[in-house]
């Protein structure tokens, strides 16, 4: 397991997760919100994000915080080894998503990139809310389409996330 793909709703714990997982595995963690976004929460044009995608995941070995379904997802996919799914309920993901924006603005995330402060609006929590709905759906379809081979692991609570990242070797 050298190239890994970390997905899920905003909250449920993926950076936390791909970063203690890139930690233990020694590799380098890519946070596409990071490429994405410019200063000022400004959208990237596509075929910029999608180069600089493919220069992060150029190397061996990596571990990618987020899908960016329908812009960038089919890139790492093509690549990966693991897809690891967090699936939390949804009322976590938004209290957490609440917590983090309103209390825990101190210092800069690593999955935000400069010039993007932890910020909430309704178009956040709308996005967090229909997860479910509308994110999971078409991620899925788009792990049927273009990575249909890589293996899947869906961790769903704080149980099955420590056992897996205590557990002595990864492997299919």
């Amino acid at each position: 397991m050298q190239r890994v793909i970390v997905v899920g709703c905003q909250g449920s714990g993926k950076t936390t997760f791909a970063l203690k997982l890139g930690r233990k595995l020694g590799l380098p963690v890519v946070h596409l919100d990071v490429l994405y976004w410019r200063p000022g929460w400004t959208e990237s044009d596509t075929p910029s994000f999608r180069a600089r995608v493919l220069e992060a995941i150029a190397g061996d070995g990596w571990v990618v915080d987020g899908s960016f379904s329908g812009v960038a997802f089919d890139l790492t996919l093509a690549r990966a080894d693991l897809l690891i799914v967090i699936e939390r309920p949804r009322w976590l993901c938004l209290w957490r998503v609440l917590w983090r924006s309103l209390f825990a603005r101190r210092g800069q995330r690593p999955d935000l990139p400069e010039g993007c402060p932890e910020q909430i609006d309704f178009g956040l929590l709308r996005q967090v809310w229909r997860y479910d709905i509308d994110r999971a759906p078409r991620i899925e379809a788009e792990r049927l389409h273009h990575g249909s081979n890589v293996l899947v692991v869906r961790l769903s609570s704080d149980r099955e996330i420590d056992a897996f990242l205590a557990a002595r070797r990864f492997g299919r």
